[in-house]
C-alpha cells in the first residue's frame, strides 16, 4: 500500500525557511536523507519523490500553490496513485503549539489552519493523518499572517533542524509502526526558546 506525505508549505524561495513551510522542510528533510530530489510532475502540480519505507511506498510531495490553495493538488496526486486520504499524512505547522512541539494525530478538527481547510475539502474528508509541528504564537500583539511568513528568529534557528528532523522520525515511526508508536516516542509540549 502507498502512502502520501504532503509537506504544507508555500512555493518559492521568498518563504522557504520560514515559520509556515515547516512541513515542507521535513519532506525536503526524508528526500535528502533518502538521496532522492524532489522533482515536478507533469500531471498534477506538485514536486515529488517516492521511497521505499519496510516495503511500504511512500511519495513525498510539495504543492505548487500556495499552502491555503494545495488541498486539490494533494487529492489530486493521492487519487491518481489510488491512495485513500486514510494514507495521507499532512506535515504542518502549528500556532496553537509551542515552539518545537510535536502531535501525530489522525483526523479532528482543523483549528483555522487554512492549508488543512483546503486539504479537507479536496479530500472531502478530515479522515488523514497529520504531523503537527508547534511554530508557538507571535509574541505581543503582532498579526499571526505576518508571523508565519516570516523566517524562525535567530533565538529559534539552531533548533529547528532538530525539530524538523524529530518530525522526520515521526512520520517514517508512523509508516512503520503506526499512530500509537508515534505518538508515545514524538509527541512532546515543546522546547524553550532560547
Amino acid at each position: 500500500m502507498t502512502w502520501l506525505v504532503a509537506g504544507l508549505g508555500n512555493p518559492g524561495e521568498r518563504y522557504a525557511r520560514t515559520r509556515h513551510n515547516v512541513g515542507a522542510m521535513v519532506v525536503e528533510e526524508l528526500a535528502a536523507r533518502a538521496g532522492e530530489r524532489l522533482r515536478r510532475l507533469r500531471s498534477v502540480p506538485c514536486d515529488a519523490a517516492e521511497l521505499r519505507v519496510d516495503g511500504e511506498v511512500v511519495i513525498l510531495a510539495r504543492a505548487h500553490a500556495f499552502m491555503n490553495e494545495s488541498g486539490p493538488a494533494y487529492a489530486s496526486l493521492a487519487r491518481e496513485r489510488g491512495i485513500p486520504p486514510e494514507r495521507v499524512v499532512a506535515v504542518h505547522d502549528d500556532l496553537d503549539l509551542a515552539f518545537g512541539a510535536l502531535r501525530v494525530k489522525f483526523g479532528g478538527s482543523t483549528a483555522g489552519h487554512h492549508g488543512l481547510d483546503s486539504l479537507v475539502a479536496a479530500l472531502r474528508t478530515p479522515g488523514f493523518y497529520r504531523v503537527r509541528i508547534g511554530i508557538g504564537r507571535p509574541p505581543g500583539r503582532r498579526d499571526p499572517v505576518d508571523y508565519v511568513l516570516e523566517p524562525f528568529s535567530k533565538r529559534e534557528e539552531p533548533d529547528v533542524a532538530l525539530v524538523v528532523a524529530d518530525a522526520a522520525d515521526a512520520v517514517l515511526t508512523l509508516v512503520r509502526e503506526g499512530l500509537r508508536a508515534a505518538q508515545d516516542r514524538f509527541n512532546r509540549a515543546g522546547l524553550p526558546r532560547g
